[in-house]
């Protein structure tokens, strides 16, 4: 599952860099995770890029298509995320050429919905309607891409998921060595800021 991601995302021309991979588990919540990095301070994402995003998100699913012929539960939370991304794109950003430019959706106010967004509809049945079947166009287009990316590399699917088994943990420059790629550079996280202290404390 999680090489899918990671492999999805090493193929993609938009995607982050991949900065680690582990199965080691967190919790209940998590066997295991796919750490992305932005090579440089974002601020807008392209549609190229936001496509990319989904594709990677949908990755460990078509992984365990791929490899085990169904599903698990796994991705409940990567489909969250692609979805939320998918409808933000066709509702928000006007990057659906069939709704248009048209802002269709409202983010609720945080102390309602907590980390995740969550959007209001601000639409007509009928453009809701179409905003659904866009929304799964989208998904069903990134995942069968990501199935795809998956078949063409099948190989690496197998040598690095062996790797992960054994290490347990990849970080990035290892990842990409496997892959056969050079490692983007990744933007470090900044250093955290000095805390001031009381005078001689």
């Amino acid at each position: 599952h999680e090489v899918g991601h990671a492999l999805v995302a090493a193929h993609s021309a938009h995607a982050d860099p991949v900065h680690k991979i582990s199965i080691v588990p967190r919790g209940r919540a998590a066997l295991g995770y796919t750490m992305q990095l932005p090579a440089e301070d974002q601020f807008l994402l392209t549609r190229s890029e936001l496509l990319d995003r989904i594709r990677g998100l949908l990755g460990g699913r078509a992984a365990e298509e791929r490899v085990f012929g169904e599903v698990s539960t796994g991705a409940q939370n990567d489909l969250e995320r692609a979805t939320a991304l998918a409808r933000q794109m066709v509702a928000m950003f006007g990057m659906s050429e069939r709704v248009g430019l048209a802002h269709c959706a409202q983010k609720s106010p945080a102390f309602l919905t907590g980390p995740e967004v969550s959007l209001q509809r601000d639409c007509s049945e009928h453009t809701a309607r179409e905003i659904d079947e866009e929304v799964k166009a989208l998904l069903d287009q990134a995942y069968a891409e990501a199935k795809d990316v998956l078949t063409v590399h099948r190989d690496q699917l197998e040598q690095i998921t062996a790797e992960l088994l054994v290490r347990e943990t990849l970080d990035g420059a290892e990842f990409y060595r496997l892959v056969g790629k050079e490692m983007p550079r990744v933007k470090e996280p900044a250093p955290p800021l000095p805390v001031a202290t009381a005078k001689g404390v």
